[in-house]
């Protein structure tokens, strides 16, 4: 007789658990359901529907080109193969900044029409009013500071951010902000380590850093990023665990040759 073992769910409040417990978040981002099923078995806890989306798999320079449908429609294939992690979708630019009653409405479909578990924006106090409205609706939120990739043409660089003491001090009463808004968590991406690290120690919500140090309750990467899918992007912060670009260009090139030279299909290849 077999017995089917419950996978056990992560929650937001396991993700707030985590923190308190010194036990380290390990998020990684997903966009279709194959993926989405290899990253949730290899244990991750949050599964991050990016709007990075738009540059690795729709080949655009930055993340300001994706939709709101598309968002959508690539968190609903990712939602149909995770057993055990959180899903948190990005809002998309255009669908939340200077309207909270539209960031409402853009997080309530994210949720109704993928399936999906949190919904994550960027910005301090400037979205403070459209993170209320939405926690407020029930639907939980993940806050991200730091180098915020929608507002690339305002910054006009990816490089590090809040060097300078005026943007630090900003990031700490955003921090503050969200915290006090009902953030469950918030990703600090490309800050010094240090400042993560005191920011960290100063709120009881989870930071999750992408280039922000060690010292962060958690890590999150672009999951083509880390495999190694994106020939000639490798950043400081990345550690390549795999170089598949290689690897996978190797193993269609060998299927051309094969197919070319009429050695593919064999004898035990055919019916």
């Amino acid at each position: 007789m077999s017995v089917n073992k419950e996978v056990k769910r992560i929650t937001t409040n396991t993700i707030l658990g985590m923190k308190h417990k010194g036990e380290k978040i390990a998020m990684l981002t997903s966009y279709d359901f194959s993926m989405a099923t290899i990253v949730d078995e290899g244990g991750v806890d949050v599964i991050l529907v990016g709007d990075s989306a738009s540059n690795v798999m729709a080949g655009h320079e930055t993340t300001l080109p994706i939709t709101l449908d598309q968002m959508i429609y690539h968190a609903a294939s990712v939602v149909r193969a995770v057993k055990r992690a959180l899903v948190v979708v990005d809002l998309p630019f255009g669908s939340y900044q200077g309207n909270s009653k539209e960031a409402l409405n853009s997080a309530i479909r994210i949720m109704k029409e993928s399936g999906a578990h949190a919904v994550k924006l960027e910005g301090g106090v400037e979205v403070r009013e459209s993170i209320d409205r939405i926690i407020t609706a029930g639907i939980p939120v993940m806050g991200h500071l730091g180098l915020t990739p929608q507002s690339i043409y305002k910054f006009g660089t990816y490089t590090v951010r809040a060097r300078e003491e005026a943007e630090a001090q900003k990031l700490k009463t955003d921090i503050i902000a969200l915290q006090e808004a009902g953030c469950f968590s918030v990703v600090l991406e490309k800050i010094p380590a240090k400042l993560a690290e005191e920011v960290t120690r100063s709120v009881k919500i989870p930071t999750i850093g992408i280039g922000a140090g060690p010292h962060c309750d958690g890590q999150v990467l672009v999951v083509h990023d880390m495999l190694g899918l994106n020939k000639g992007f490798k950043p400081r912060f990345l550690r390549q665990y795999l170089d598949l670009f290689d690897q996978i260009n190797g193993a269609v090139s060998s299927y051309v040759s094969d197919v070319k030279s009429g050695s593919f299909p064999n004898e035990s290849e055919q019916y």
